[in-house]
């Protein structure tokens, strides 16, 4: 595996991305911040604590489980239980890899069925591309350009993201 970015790099593309957010929104205190489960949440968890250093303010910062709304699994899970109230609300979801924009469309199936937010917005990490779907990032850390057949993947232990070629 070959490292894309080290725990340093990416800890500076993600201030990066919450000076970003401040830059682009003059009412801070609108926003709530959505990571979308499973390594979603720990990007969404180190943009929520910069914006808490960088602009003084915490925001509402919620997990969304994208399970039971994603096309490619045929088992549902009934123990999940989204409570996010988004009435009204700036959302920021955040997810780590952005690739076909498969889980972004779940997301917003999920967001939608929990009420009718003000705006949405998407925060990745990296973004390979690759889309099947019409849904593009609006806070991107990095482009990565890859090939199908490789596979990036954030590692929670040492904050590294990785690319591997997968083997078939």
């Amino acid at each position: 595996m070959k490292i894309l970015l080290n725990e340093e790099q990416m800890m500076r593309t993600l201030r990066r991305i919450t000076h970003e957010i401040i830059e682009r929104n003059n009412d801070l205190s609108n926003i709530i911040l959505v990571g979308i489960k499973t390594k979603g949440i720990t990007i969404a968890e180190i943009i929520h604590d910069n914006l808490k250093n960088f602009a003084n303010i915490k925001v509402p910062l919620y997990t969304l489980n994208v399970t039971n709304y994603r096309d490619d699994l045929k088992t549902k899970d009934l123990n999940i239980i989204n409570d996010i109230d988004v009435s009204n609300k700036k959302v920021i979801l955040v997810d780590d890899v952005f690739y076909t924009g498969r889980t972004a469309r779940a997301a917003m199936d999920a967001l939608l069925d929990l009420g009718r937010f003000e705006q949405l917005e998407l925060a990745v990490l990296i973004d390979r591309g690759h889309r099947e779907l019409p849904i593009r990032a609006d806070y991107v850390g990095k482009n990565i350009p890859t090939n199908k057949s490789e596979n990036v993947l954030l590692d929670i232990e040492t904050m590294n993201v990785y690319i591997n070629e997968v083997k078939k």
